[in-house]
C-alpha cells in the first residue's frame, strides 16, 4: 500500500491534556512626587497578575490565562480569558513564545501559548476580580520576577520583558506614554522606566541630528515659528518636541 493512501489516525499519537494560553500585560504608571513641585513624576514598568482560586498553585499570583475551546482559536482565548479573569477587554495582544517544559503544570501535559501587550495605564484600569481570581494587580516587574509565581510564569515574564525591551528601542512606541508635546526628559523618561540600562549622553543631538534617526521627532513651534517651551517639571523651560509620522528603516548594517 502507497504510505500516502494510510489514513491519519489519532490513536497513533498522544495528544496534550490541554493547550492554554498566558498572558503577559505591561504598563507603564505614573505617581506624582508628593510635596515636590516642578519634577517630573514616578515612572513604573508593572505587569498585571492574578491571585489564583483554585488547584494548582491556589493563593499564589500568576499570569491570567486559560484553556482554549475547540471552537476558537488561541488568539481568541486569550482575549477572552483576559477579559473574564480581569475584566480588561480591546488590547492588542501579540503571541512570542510557545512554552511546553515536562511537568510545567501538575495537570498534565500541557502547551502554553504566550502573548504579550504594552499599554497605557488607562486600558487596566477596568480590571477587577473574577470567579476564577481571588485579586487582579498591577505589580512592578522587579518585584514580580522575584515572587514565586506559580507554573513557569517568571519565565514567561521574563521572556516578555525582553520582547519590550527590544521593542522600546527598535521603535517608536515610547510615544504611546507621553503626551503630544514632551520634553526630552520626559521622552528619556519613559525609555528607563522600560529599559533601566539605557545611558546615554548625548541623547538629544543623538536623537534629532544622526542620519538613521532624524525626522523621528520634530521641535514644537507656534504660529510664528518661534520654538516652544515648557518649565512644568523643571525651573529652566524646556524645548517641547512631538514625534512625526516618519517611521525608521533601521538596519543592522546603517
Amino acid at each position: 500500500m502507497n504510505e500516502q493512501s494510510i489514513p491519519y489516525s489519532p490513536e497513533q499519537y498522544r495528544t496534550p491534556d490541554g493547550a492554554p494560553t498566558d498572558i503577559v500585560v505591561f504598563t507603564i504608571t505614573s505617581t506624582q512626587k508628593a510635596g515636590i513641585k516642578k519634577s517630573l513624576p514616578i515612572r513604573s514598568l508593572e505587569v498585571m497578575l492574578i491571585k489564583r482560586k483554585k488547584w494548582p498553585y491556589e493563593g499564589k499570583w500568576a499570569l491570567p490565562g486559560g484553556f482554549t475551546l475547540e471552537t476558537e482559536t488561541v488568539q481568541q482565548c486569550a482575549q477572552r480569558e483576559l477579559m473574564e479573569e480581569t475584566g480588561v477587554s480591546g488590547l492588542h495582544l501579540e503571541q512570542f513564545n510557545v512554552y511546553s517544559s515536562p511537568g510545567r503544570d501538575p495537570r498534565g501535559w500541557m502547551i502554553s501559548h504566550a502573548f504579550f501587550a504594552l499599554v497605557q495605564e488607562t486600558y487596566v484600569a477596568s480590571r477587577r476580580t473574577s470567579d476564577e481570581a481571588a485579586d487582579v494587580r498591577l505589580i512592578p516587574v522587579e518585584e514580580a520576577l522575584s515572587m514565586e509565581l506559580a507554573f513557569d510564569h517568571r519565565d514567561i515574564i521574563s521572556d516578555a520583558l525582553d520582547k519590550i525591551r527590544l521593542r522600546m528601542m527598535t521603535s517608536t512606541i515610547a510615544k504611546e506614554f507621553l503626551p503630544e508635546r514632551f520634553t526630552m526628559s520626559e521622552l528619556y523618561q519613559v525609555i528607563q522606566a522600560v529599559v533601566p540600562s539605557f545611558q546615554e549622553r548625548n541623547f538629544i543631538r543623538k536623537i534629532t541630528s544622526t542620519q538613521s534617526r532624524k525626522g523621528i521627532i520634530e521641535e514644537m513651534r507656534d504660529s510664528k515659528g518661534q520654538l516652544l517651551m515648557s518649565n512644568q517639571y523643571s525651573q529652566r523651560p524646556a524645548q517641547l518636541y512631538r514625534f512625526t509620522d516618519y517611521t525608521p528603516e533601521l538596519s543592522i548594517y546603517g
